[in-house]
């Protein structure tokens, strides 16, 4: 079985407050998403690394040729699940059923390439797969639409998701297709694979693993990278 990687970046990133999307903002010196491609890319069994690019996207052909030569480019959706539903599209013809595909995010970089072992010899031999995450610390309120609490939900079964999230190609391809059919928004691909009934299992990462979607998450995942590369 082939282990393939996918990385949905047609996102702009509006919360940002940028004119450049936040998976191309200078990170320690360094484009967030490169950071994120080299830690997939540290993973040598990876045959692929697919990235789903905004069809008007003017910044990855420039890092490009800085990338390792497994890196190759698509153009995405206007939605997260659709851009990864073209790239598993795109790798149709060599893709097998049982293969794995690793989803993850362009903008965490500060996942641990330990992390991503982990979850590969986890699910090894699962029959579909799941994803890097971990337990809820906060407690959680539940809301009206003003905003209201109505509940105290019971944190001890919640756990906050993460990426990657790493799924049998076949089933993966299966969720999103129908997913799309059934015009169902879908955030993650655990939750595509949900709706087809399946339980994906949940591997326990480091919470460093930060998504950048604020501008102080840059300066937070800053210190983060500072911290791993001292270690």
């Amino acid at each position: 079985m082939a282990i393939w990687a996918i990385v949905p970046a047609a996102g702009v990133g509006f919360r940002m407050g940028s004119d450049t999307p936040k998976q191309y903002l200078p990170l320690n010196g360094t484009p967030v998403i490169v950071i994120a491609l080299r830690k997939l890319a540290s993973i040598a069994e990876i045959k692929t690394i697919v990235v789903a690019l905004h069809p008007q996207d003017r910044w990855f052909s420039q890092l490009q040729p800085t990338l390792d030569e497994r890196v190759v480019a698509v153009v995405g959706g206007d939605q997260r699940h659709l851009s990864v539903l073209n790239a598993l599209l795109s790798i149709s013809a060599a893709a097998q059923e049982q293969d794995w595909v690793l989803v993850h995010d362009a903008v965490r970089p500060c996942v641990l390439s330990s992390d991503i072992r982990k979850l590969l010899t986890e699910l090894d031999h699962h029959a579909i797969g799941g994803m890097l995450g971990a337990p809820a610390e906060n407690t959680l309120k539940q809301v009206d639409d003003q905003s209201v609490v109505h509940s105290t939900l019971d944190r001890s079964s919640v756990w906050n998701a993460f990426t990657p999230q790493m799924f049998r190609y076949g089933l993966l391809l299966a969720a999103i297709e129908t997913a799309v059919k059934k015009n169902t928004m879908v955030t993650d691909e655990a939750s595509a694979i949900e709706l087809m009934g399946q339980r994906p299992q949940m591997i326990e990462g480091a919470r460093t693993n930060i998504k950048i979607t604020h501008a102080v998450d840059l300066a937070l995942a800053s210190k983060i990278l500072e911290l791993q590369e001292q270690k």
